[in-house]
């Protein structure tokens, strides 16, 4: 069952190709005025556009049907419907397992009885309400004074600046979190859409990795062990179609460092305590010490490509080939980096409910 959360569980529903898709947000405190222009701003961004995304145009036109009355949310279940207007059916089929998705698996666990069309549940299209409930999460957290974002990290080969090359962030994650494409180099744009087109022209897909900034987080929140903050967001971020990796900080590169290179040591800063690095990424035994919170999502390339590949025709039981049509991303990185956002914000307001329950929230 798609469903995650302690103190704001959510429930995924739909399919790709189905008539609608969905999230129910349980336990959001009665009285929120929900702010539906910055809604409608994160859906467009994740929506594709130009020649580096699906030509599949949804207008991701939502419906509150339970839980809002008069402006402000009751206190019961939250429920948003989002309908799928812009599907082809035709071109899927469900007898040839594509490579590198979860047509076979899904087939597996459900007897043959998924459905496989757009890759049905498994499908990014499911995301969609994940940047809904990230919004609603945005628009709490500014109540903390906490900012979250994200910026292409890499696509293939090529590689923007990293958040360790700054030192001064809140300017930069607002302008990051204004763009449909952001980036801390904006003189890389031209060759990430070309190594995008690049691909696409060769009927293959790229992947990339984004990474991402949690500012303004006090100390103290977070669990030791399986309540950390690591785990919280991880455990989310996998739940993004295409994630394949997740590191912290300083991350797999820590480990060709010493102790002395990677403990981050601690200064006094205005009374403040503060460390002078922040190879922790912010976290130390599973809790907020009050450095921004680092992190990147590594993004396999998409698995739908053009080029021939091996398969099996799972009918038959017969080994054969197979060139997939239809409308796909040649990447999605750029796309999934306002899902990565509003995943880490949904996190960031669990795990602060989770440790002071929903009073502070108006």
């Amino acid at each position: 069952m798609s469903t995650f959360g302690k103190a704001i569980e959510i429930n995924l529903f739909g399919e790709s190709h189905g008539d609608s898709i969905g999230i129910i947000i349980n336990n959001l405190p009665a009285g929120i005025k929900l702010d539906f222009a910055n809604i409608d701003h994160e859906l467009y961004k994740r929506r594709p556009k130009s020649n580096i995304s699906t030509p599949r145009q949804e207008k991701d036109e939502y419906k509150i049907i339970s839980g809002y009355y008069n402006d402000y949310t009751t206190g019961t279940p939250l429920t948003i419907v989002i309908e799928n207007k812009d599907t082809r059916s035709k071109d899927y089929s469900n007898d040839f397992l594509r490579p590198s998705h979860a047509d076979f698996t899904s087939h597996v666990k459900y007897n043959g009885f998924e459905d496989y069309r757009g890759s049905g549940h498994f499908s990014g299209r499911i995301t969609t309400p994940l940047v809904i409930l990230g919004a609603i999460s945005n628009q709490l957290l500014k109540q903390k004074g906490i900012i979250i974002g994200s910026h292409i990290d890499s696509i293939k080969d090529i590689e923007d600046n990293e958040f360790s090359d700054y030192k001064s962030f809140e300017s930069i994650l607002k302008t990051l979190n204004s763009s449909d494409f952001p980036v801390l180099n904006e003189n890389i744009v031209k060759s990430y859409k070309e190594t995008i087109l690049r691909a696409k022209e060769n009927k293959n897909s790229v992947g990339g990795i984004i990474e991402t900034m949690i500012l303004g987080l006090n100390p103290g929140y977070g669990n030791p062990f399986f309540n950390s903050i690591e785990s919280t967001l991880a455990h989310l971020l996998f739940s993004v179609p295409a994630v394949k990796g997740v590191e912290f900080g300083k991350g797999f590169s820590i480990t060709k460092l010493c102790g002395s290179e990677a403990n981050d040591e601690f200064y006094i800063d205005n009374n403040t305590i503060k460390t002078r690095t922040n190879n922790s990424g912010g976290i130390q035994g599973g809790i907020s010490n009050g450095m921004p919170i680092t992190f990147k999502t590594a993004i396999k390339p998409t698995a739908s490509i053009g080029l021939p590949q091996k398969t099996v025709n799972i009918d038959t039981m017969e080994e054969t080939s197979l060139s997939l049509l239809g409308r796909h991303d040649p990447a999605i990185v750029h796309r999934v980096i306002h899902v990565i956002n509003a995943m880490a914000s949904y996190a960031t307001l669990e795990i602060i409910c989770r440790n002071e329950g929903f009073s502070w929230i108006k």
